[in-house]
């Protein structure tokens, strides 16, 4: 693991942090001292446990429920979160459906669902994120992709999640020209799959999927004062895999 940065004083804010990945990465800011918001839109009881598991580290802790594709049910999210803890310092945007059909057998309803929760969610969190952080004059967010999404990668299925990720990473890196004088720094760390893969890993380079340790790390670096001077880049977290070797 990278060198634990000094999250004390600051309000972090994860986007589907209930389970699964979002809510590993959200319990490593709390354990760096960060007091945390676990969002969620469904998961109601885990949102709740997430955040019991998180005060267990000495932080404040609380939950926020809403679509990230709504302005409206944004805002009312930030505030709320600002209401309890202050603030968001630190955004990360986690949230990223995909449907592996072909992309010709994805209904129209399916296809908005996928590209608005992973990109628009993304752009709308931020933007709102922004108005505190512009505010400190210190903000830092992390946008996680997908692995080949600066590779221009394409496939015949989870298309809309492809063309979603590589959107996010597109406005990682011009979200980061545009606050470069505010004291914010906008990254990316893009796995290509987790340990929660349903996934055969046999073939996957190193024979296992990333760890969520292996994911935390580079977050944990873009959030370190030694990473100040570094926006708009993005960290691929996987095993050194080139798309010429997937389908």
């Amino acid at each position: 693991m990278a060198p634990e940065p000094d999250l004390d004083g600051r309000t972090a804010l994860v986007t589907g942090s209930a389970t699964r990945v979002g809510r590993e990465l959200l319990l490593r800011l709390a354990a760096c001292g960060a007091d945390v918001v676990v969002q969620y839109r469904e998961s109601d009881a885990e949102a709740a446990a997430t955040a019991e598991e998180a005060r267990e580290h000495g932080v404040a802790a609380t939950t926020v429920q809403g679509d990230i594709t709504d302005p409206d049910a944004v805002d009312a999210m930030f505030d709320e979160a600002a209401a309890e803890l202050g603030h968001v310092d630190v955004l990360v945007n986690n949230v990223g459906n995909f449907d592996a059909r072909h992309w010709e057998d994805i209904e129209w309803d399916a296809w908005r669902s996928v590209v608005e929760s992973t990109f628009y969610g993304t752009v709308l969190c931020s933007r709102r994120a922004l108005e505190g952080m512009r505010d400190k004059g210190w903000g830092r967010i992390v946008n996680i992709g997908f692995a080949d999404s600066d590779r221009m990668h394409a496939a015949p299925v989870n298309f809309p999640y492809f063309v979603a990720k590589t959107g996010v990473l597109m406005f990682t890196r011009m979200l980061a020209g545009d606050t470069q004088d505010d004291g914010i720094t906008v990254n990316a760390v893009s796995p290509f799959a987790v340990e929660n893969t349903v996934s055969d890993v046999s073939a996957y380079p190193r024979g296992r999927a990333a760890s969520f340790d292996d994911v935390a790390a580079p977050l944990l670096f873009f959030l370190s004062d030694g990473a100040a001077y570094i926006s708009g880049e993005n960290v691929a977290v996987d095993g050194g895999r080139l798309t010429e070797q997937s389908s």
